[in-house]
C-alpha cells in the first residue's frame, strides 16, 4: 500500500490494493487513518462486482440502504445504488442527476454517514479529457478558517437539516425525472438537527458541519440572522483554498469522508456521453451515538 497525497487541502492515491478481496485488519486500518488525514482516497485500476464493492464498503462500516434509490439498485445488493444517465429500453437504470449541488450525504439522517464509496464504471471523455468531476470542500480548514467571535457565537448551537431541501433543488435541474418524494418517504427521512460544530472522530479536530444541500436553519436564532449567518457560512466554506477537485477514470473507486467534507458533482456532460457509477453509504456508528447528534 502506497499513499500519494495531492499536495493539496485534500486529497490522495492509493496504489498496490485490490478491493475486490478483504483488506488485512492492519492494512484496513491504515486506510481508514489516511482518509482522517486526507479526507478523499482515489484507488485506481479496481475491477469489482456490486457484491465485491459492498462488501469492501462494509469492512468501512455498517451501510444504508438509501431512501431514494428504489428501483436503482445492484440486482440483489440492495446496499449498492447505481448513478446513471444511460437509458435501456426506454428506461433509466440508474439515477441521473444525483449529488449535483454541494452537500453532505446522510446529514438529514439522526445517524450520520462516515464515508462514501463510489467505484467509475464507464466514465464520460470529451477530446480526451474525463468529464463528471467531483469536487471536495475541506470543511476541518473551513472552521479554523472562521472568525474567532463567529466560533464563539455559534458554538454549542444546532442546525436543522432536510432531506426534502436537496431533493427537490435536483428535482427542478433541467432534464431531471426525479420524481417527488412520497408521504412515506418524507416520514421516513424526517427534519433532523445536529450540532454545528462536530468534533472529528479520526482527528479530533472541529469541523463546520453546515452544508448547502440539506442546512434549513440555525434553530437557536431568529429566522433573519439565521438566514444570513448560514448564507456567510455556505460562501466562506467554498474558498477556493479549501478546495480539491478529483478527476475520475474508468476503474477508480473514490472513498471520501463525511464528516469533514462537503462534495459536488460536475455535471459537465451531455445525455449522450454515457456514465456509469456504483455507490455504497457507510454510517458513522462507529464513531457516534444517535443521541449524541
Amino acid at each position: 500500500m502506497k499513499v500519494i497525497p495531492s499536495g493539496e487541502s485534500l486529497g490522495a492515491t492509493i496504489e498496490g490494493l485490490d478491493l475486490s478481496r478483504p483488506l488485512d485488519p492492519a492494512i484496513r486500518q491504515s486506510v481508514v487513518n489516511a482518509l482522517g488525514k486526507h479526507g478523499v482516497l482515489r484507488f485506481p485500476r479496481q475491477k469489482l462486482t456490486g457484491r465485491e464493492l459492498r462488501e469492501f464498503s462494509a469492512q468501512l462500516g455498517e451501510l444504508e440502504i438509501n431512501v431514494g434509490s428504489a428501483g436503482f439498485q445492484e440486482p440483489g445488493v440492495p446496499e449498492v445504488m447505481i448513478l446513471s444517465n444511460i437509458v435501456e429500453d426506454g428506461r433509466p437504470i440508474g439515477l441521473a442527476d444525483a449529488g449535483q449541488g454541494w452537500h453532505t450525504d446522510m446529514s438529514y439522517s439522526r445517524m450520520i454517514a462516515f464515508a462514501n464509496v463510489l467505484y467509475g464504471i464507464k466514465i464520460p471523455r470529451r477530446d480526451g479529457k474525463p468529464l463528471g468531476a467531483t469536487q471536495f470542500s475541506n470543511m476541518q480548514a473551513a472552521y479554523e478558517g472562521l472568525p474567532p467571535s463567529l466560533k464563539e457565537a455559534l458554538q454549542g448551537k444546532t442546525v436543522l437539516h432536510d432531506f426534502n431541501k436537496f431533493w427537490e433543488m435536483m428535482r427542478r435541474e433541467k432534464g431531471s425525472k426525479r420524481p417527488a418524494l412520497t408521504e412515506a418517504q418524507r416520514k421516513s427521512k424526517p427534519p433532523v438537527s445536529h450540532p454545528i460544530f462536530l468534533t472529528h472522530p479520526l482527528t479530533g479536530k472541529k469541523v463546520l458541519y453546515a452544508n448547502p444541500g440539506y442546512a434549513v436553519r440555525i434553530n437557536e436564532l431568529p429566522q433573519k440572522e439565521s438566514d444570513e449567518t448560514l448564507e456567510y457560512l455556505f460562501e466562506h466554506q467554498l474558498k477556493p483554498e479549501y478546495l480539491y477537485t478529483s478527476r475520475w477514470e474508468g476503474g477508480d473507486v473514490l472513498v471520501w469522508e463525511d464528516i469533514g467534507t462537503i462534495h459536488n458533482a460536475v455535471a459537465d456532460y451531455g445525455p449522450d456521453e454515457h456514465r456509469l457509477v456504483k455507490r455504497c453509504q457507510v454510517m458513522a456508528n462507529r464513531y457516534f451515538r444517535a443521541e449524541e447528534l
